[in-house]
Protein backbone atom coordinates (compact mmCIF):
# COMPACT_ATOMS: atom_id res chain seq x y z
CA UNK A 1 0.00 0.00 0.00
CA UNK A 2 1.45 3.36 -1.00
CA UNK A 3 1.58 6.17 1.58
CA UNK A 4 -1.38 8.24 0.26
CA UNK A 5 -3.48 5.07 0.24
CA UNK A 6 -2.44 4.27 3.81
CA UNK A 7 -3.30 7.82 4.90
CA UNK A 8 -6.79 7.75 3.39
CA UNK A 9 -7.46 4.22 4.62
CA UNK A 10 -6.29 5.08 8.15
CA UNK A 11 -8.42 8.23 8.28
CA UNK A 12 -11.49 6.31 7.09
CA UNK A 13 -10.99 3.53 9.66
CA UNK A 14 -10.48 6.05 12.47
CA UNK A 15 -13.72 7.82 11.46
CA UNK A 16 -15.58 4.50 11.37
CA UNK A 17 -14.30 3.34 14.73
CA UNK A 18 -14.81 6.57 16.65
CA UNK A 19 -17.37 8.52 14.68
CA UNK A 20 -15.00 11.50 14.77
CA UNK A 21 -12.52 12.99 12.37
CA UNK A 22 -10.59 15.54 14.37
CA UNK A 23 -7.93 17.76 12.89
CA UNK A 24 -5.32 16.45 15.35
CA UNK A 25 -5.88 12.87 14.22
CA UNK A 26 -5.71 13.95 10.60
CA UNK A 27 -2.45 15.83 11.20
CA UNK A 28 -0.84 12.81 12.92
CA UNK A 29 -2.00 10.38 10.22
CA UNK A 30 -0.87 12.63 7.38
CA UNK A 31 2.54 13.13 8.99
CA UNK A 32 3.02 9.38 9.54
CA UNK A 33 1.93 8.73 5.95
CA UNK A 34 4.74 10.95 4.65
CA UNK A 35 7.51 9.42 6.79
CA UNK A 36 9.99 6.86 5.57
CA UNK A 37 10.67 5.49 9.04
CA UNK A 38 9.44 5.36 12.63
CA UNK A 39 8.84 8.39 14.87
CA UNK A 40 8.22 8.78 18.60
CA UNK A 41 5.17 10.65 19.89
CA UNK A 42 7.49 13.51 20.91
CA UNK A 43 9.06 13.65 17.43
CA UNK A 44 5.59 13.71 15.85
CA UNK A 45 4.54 16.51 18.21
CA UNK A 46 7.66 18.56 17.43
CA UNK A 47 7.30 18.13 13.67
CA UNK A 48 3.65 19.12 13.77
CA UNK A 49 4.47 22.16 15.89
CA UNK A 50 7.07 23.39 13.41
CA UNK A 51 4.78 22.60 10.45
CA UNK A 52 1.98 24.80 11.70
CA UNK A 53 -1.05 22.90 13.02
CA UNK A 54 -1.49 23.27 16.76
CA UNK A 55 -1.66 19.73 18.08
CA UNK A 56 -1.09 18.99 21.75
CA UNK A 57 1.07 16.09 22.88
CA UNK A 58 -1.97 14.42 24.51
CA UNK A 59 -3.77 14.50 21.15
CA UNK A 60 -0.75 12.87 19.50
CA UNK A 61 -0.81 10.06 22.08
CA UNK A 62 -4.59 9.59 21.64
CA UNK A 63 -4.23 9.44 17.86
CA UNK A 64 -1.39 6.90 18.13
CA UNK A 65 -3.40 4.82 20.59
CA UNK A 66 -6.35 4.76 18.17
CA UNK A 67 -4.10 3.85 15.24
CA UNK A 68 -2.39 1.11 17.26
CA UNK A 69 -5.72 -0.29 18.44
CA UNK A 70 -6.85 -0.64 14.82
CA UNK A 71 -3.57 -2.25 13.77
CA UNK A 72 -2.71 0.70 11.51
CA UNK A 73 0.67 1.37 13.10
CA UNK A 74 3.30 -0.85 14.59
CA UNK A 75 5.32 0.04 17.64
CA UNK A 76 9.04 -0.10 17.05
CA UNK A 77 11.39 -0.69 19.98
CA UNK A 78 14.94 0.40 19.22
CA UNK A 79 16.19 -0.50 22.67
CA UNK A 80 16.26 3.01 24.14
CA UNK A 81 12.99 2.84 26.07
CA UNK A 82 11.14 5.10 23.60
CA UNK A 83 8.23 3.70 21.58
CA UNK A 84 8.24 4.74 17.96
CA UNK A 85 5.50 4.23 15.44
CA UNK A 86 5.26 3.64 11.71
CA UNK A 87 2.41 2.65 9.40
CA UNK A 88 1.65 -1.02 8.89
CA UNK A 89 1.10 -2.07 5.32
CA UNK A 90 -1.13 -4.70 3.77
CA UNK A 91 0.72 -7.79 2.66
CA UNK A 92 3.30 -7.45 5.42
CA UNK A 93 5.58 -5.02 3.57
CA UNK A 94 7.97 -3.62 6.14
CA UNK A 95 11.52 -2.59 6.78
CA UNK A 96 14.06 -2.96 9.56
CA UNK A 97 16.29 -0.44 11.28
CA UNK A 98 19.94 0.51 11.61
CA UNK A 99 20.59 2.58 14.76
CA UNK A 100 23.73 4.60 15.45
CA UNK A 101 24.71 4.29 19.12
CA UNK A 102 26.73 7.52 18.87
CA UNK A 103 24.39 10.08 17.25
CA UNK A 104 21.05 8.24 17.50
CA UNK A 105 20.35 8.28 13.76
CA UNK A 106 17.81 5.67 12.65
CA UNK A 107 17.84 4.40 9.08
CA UNK A 108 15.40 1.96 7.50
CA UNK A 109 16.61 -0.95 5.38
CA UNK A 110 15.07 -3.83 3.47
CA UNK A 111 16.80 -7.09 2.61
CA UNK A 112 15.06 -9.97 0.85
CA UNK A 113 17.88 -12.38 1.78
CA UNK A 114 17.36 -11.57 5.47
CA UNK A 115 13.60 -12.10 5.10
CA UNK A 116 14.20 -15.49 3.48
CA UNK A 117 16.62 -16.46 6.29
CA UNK A 118 14.07 -15.50 8.95
CA UNK A 119 11.41 -17.62 7.23
CA UNK A 120 13.85 -20.55 6.86
CA UNK A 121 14.78 -20.43 10.57
CA UNK A 122 11.14 -20.20 11.67
CA UNK A 123 10.01 -22.99 9.34
CA UNK A 124 12.91 -25.21 10.44
CA UNK A 125 11.78 -24.91 14.04
CA UNK A 126 8.06 -25.27 13.33
CA UNK A 127 7.15 -21.64 14.02
CA UNK A 128 4.54 -19.58 12.23
CA UNK A 129 5.97 -16.08 12.64
CA UNK A 130 3.30 -13.38 12.83
CA UNK A 131 5.77 -10.49 12.97
CA UNK A 132 9.42 -9.75 13.52
CA UNK A 133 11.70 -6.81 14.16
CA UNK A 134 15.37 -6.51 13.28
CA UNK A 135 17.43 -3.69 14.77
CA UNK A 136 21.12 -3.47 13.92
CA UNK A 137 23.11 -1.25 16.29
CA UNK A 138 26.52 0.27 15.76
CA UNK A 139 28.14 3.43 14.38
CA UNK A 140 26.91 5.17 11.25
CA UNK A 141 29.33 6.17 8.52
CA UNK A 142 29.55 9.79 9.75
CA UNK A 143 30.33 8.80 13.34
CA UNK A 144 32.87 6.18 12.23
CA UNK A 145 34.72 8.87 10.27
CA UNK A 146 34.67 11.26 13.27
CA UNK A 147 36.39 8.62 15.42
CA UNK A 148 39.01 7.71 12.78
Amino acid sequence: MREPEWTESALALLRESSGRSGSARRAVVELLGRQGCCLSAQEIHERLRTAGPRVGIASVYRALEGLDGLGLVQKVDLGDGVSRFEPTHAGGDHHHHLVCDDCGKVEPFEDSTLEAAIERVADGRGYAVAAHDVVLRGACEDCRHEHS
